[in-house]
């Protein structure tokens, strides 16, 4: 079994960062195979709203989405985590959600797949932020663990400080799996 997290914030080593790798500590703990992907280490284009996935059940845009493409397929379980920008989810993890929509076509790729919401924030907009992503796994027809985890910090590695969402972060990685679990009984 796979769970990836996926790190849509341009800051490494960030809130958001420490908050996802306490959760795929939590999904390693487990069980589960787990892998990190910071989405600041990838060059991914907006959707250009071609429709050719629609036709031909792939993107033709071709840049670092492919790997990510090819990682989700694979895993089990999608832990998405964002920084709150504005009151939503980065602009990097928006450029990320729309780029699925290939996976919708010809059928949906992502159904049962398993996803946990992560969002870091200085003060407001978690609620919004989470909501996004959460709408997002329910428009892939993926399970949603729960609401998601909300991190409070905004200086690089305020979040620790944050007892709450450190260990709401380590059950979320292990909700993942035990979902995973219920859906795909190990053999």
């Amino acid at each position: 079994m796979k769970v990836i997290g996926i790190v849509c914030s341009p800051r490494k080593g960030g809130n958001t960062e420490i908050l996802v790798k306490e959760a795929l500590a939590g999904a390693k703990e487990s069980g589960a195979e787990t892998e990190l992907l910071r989405i600041s280490e990838m060059r991914i284009a907006p959707c250009d709203s071609c429709m050719t996935c629609h036709e031909t059940g792939e993107c033709r845009i071709k840049d670092d989405m492919q790997k990510i493409y090819n990682k989700i397929l694979c895993a089990d379980g999608i832990i998405l985590a964002s920084p709150v920008y504005f009151w939503s989810v980065s602009g990097q993890a928006k450029t990320l959600m729309d780029r699925t929509y290939a996976l919708r076509y010809p059928n949906h790729k992502l159904k049962n797949k398993v996803g946990g919401a992560i969002v870091a924030t200085g003060r407001r907009g978690s609620v919004n932020a989470l909501s996004v992503i959460n709408n997002f796994f329910l428009g892939h027809d993926m399970l949603v663990t729960g609401l998601g985890i909300s991190g409070y910090g905004t200086k690089k590695g305020e979040v620790k400080q944050d007892k709450r969402a450190m260990q709401g972060a380590r059950a979320l990685g292990k909700q993942v799996v035990q979902l995973i679990k219920t859906i795909k009984p190990q053999k």
